[in-house]
């Protein structure tokens, strides 16, 4: 858990938001804007954007081309952020979201990285060996299933589409966000009918 800023920290911030106020480089409004804008980002706004894909072949088309404009098109500003590229689960590749060096991670529509996204063993470890990663969160892959790890970074933002479970027929675009999971955006988990 990060512990509360000091006091001198949040006199630091407040003067150098004034500077910038001063300056006319923001406004307060646009301060208060971006602030609530990120307060709402959400692992279920990156499930919605999932659901959607599965259920509309066109978006999936837009989703896999330009995660950025997909975004927007669900109502998402991504003014600002760096673009988001989409990775396809299939049969034959699984993708795994790891940032190497940091805590890269698209916020806009997965909100804030989990604590073990953002630590040394989960980022040394998902790039050493990530079947033994995935078997840790109870995702078991078969053999003929490749592991594809993908580096999020500071210019480039990640998140994976992953493959509709069977036994989701019918399913409308609710139902199907429900089983989407933070985890299963980053890969280290799969979306469950049975959830």
């Amino acid at each position: 858990m990060a512990h509360a800023p000091s006091a001198e920290s949040v006199a630091l911030l407040d003067r150098f938001v004034a500077a910038l106020v001063a300056k006319g480089v923001l406004t307060e409004d646009q301060i208060t804007t971006q602030i609530a804008s990120t307060d709402r980002a959400s692992p279920e706004i990156g499930a919605r954007m999932v659901a959607r894909a599965w259920t509309d072949p066109e978006y999936r088309a837009l989703l896999l081309r330009d995660g950025g404009q997909a975004a927007e098109a669900m109502g998402v500003s991504m003014a600002g952020a760096p673009p988001l590229g989409v990775l396809e689960d299939t049969d034959k590749v699984h993708h795994l979201v790891v940032c190497t060096l940091c805590s890269c991670y698209p916020r806009a529509v997965l909100g804030y990285p989990p604590h073990w996204y953002k630590s040394a063993a989960y980022r040394a470890r998902a790039v050493r060996e990530p079947r033994a990663v995935l078997a840790e969160w109870g995702t078991t892959l078969p053999d003929g299933v490749a592991v594809k790890v993908v580096d999020s970074t500071a210019d480039y933002r990640w998140m994976v589409l992953p493959q509709r479970p069977a036994g989701t027929e019918g399913w409308d675009a609710a139902r199907l966000a429900s089983i989407v999971t933070r985890d299963a955006l980053v890969g280290v988990a799969l979306p469950r009918a049975g959830q």
